[in-house]
């Protein structure tokens, strides 16, 4: 074991807490960009389906041209305004974290040649050229991976010792080469 082993590894849970600061730090909204194109690209369509079905339905009952465009054109804009809320009431993302990220503990190791991440029965390797930023954030370190989850690193894992998690964080910014 090297010497100051202890000062390169930390572990626990993830609180509610650290889930939303996760949520956050990886999402800038609360629907994604494909969501809103989708909704946006079929409200017309299916405004102008409705209002084409109008139309014919209105002319079969005999009304005149003026009361069937009129009609025809509410009932397409009802149309396209609900499908597009209804749309994306669907796409919200409710909960945070992914999978097991509350429940199992995690463990971070600093490696010569890796961030080692171990999560239950699941250990990850990520190379130093993979990390792509790390944040400092008021009690938690967050860790930008290319290619696998961001990493939070909450400050009570480190318990009170101070010069635990000051030289961990150091380690981590120093080896990420930021």
């Amino acid at each position: 074991m090297p010497i100051g082993a202890t000062e390169l590894s930390v572990s626990g849970k993830l609180s509610r807490k650290d889930l939303r600061r996760l949520t956050n730090a990886t999402r800038s909204g609360t629907v994604g960009p494909t969501t809103v194109y989708y909704a946006g690209v079929t409200a017309p369509i299916i405004s102008a389906a409705v209002s084409f079905m109008g139309r014919d339905r209105l002319a079969y009952v005999g009304l005149s041209d003026y009361w069937i465009f009129l009609l025809s054109a509410i009932m397409a804009a009802l149309a396209g305004i609900s499908w597009y809320l209804i749309f994306m009431r669907w796409s919200y993302r409710q909960s945070h974290g992914r999978g097991d990220e509350g429940e199992a503990v995690t463990t971070v190791e600093v490696g010569d040649n890796a961030l080692v991440v171990k999560r239950g029965a699941i250990t990850t390797e990520i190379g130093w050229s993979a990390v792509q930023e790390v944040q400092r954030g008021f009690n938690y370190l967050t860790v930008f991976v290319d290619g696998r989850d961001t990493i939070l690193i909450p400050d009570y894992w480190f318990g009170k010792d101070k010069v635990r998690r000051a030289a961990f964080k150091r380690d981590i910014e120093a080896r990420a080469q930021l």
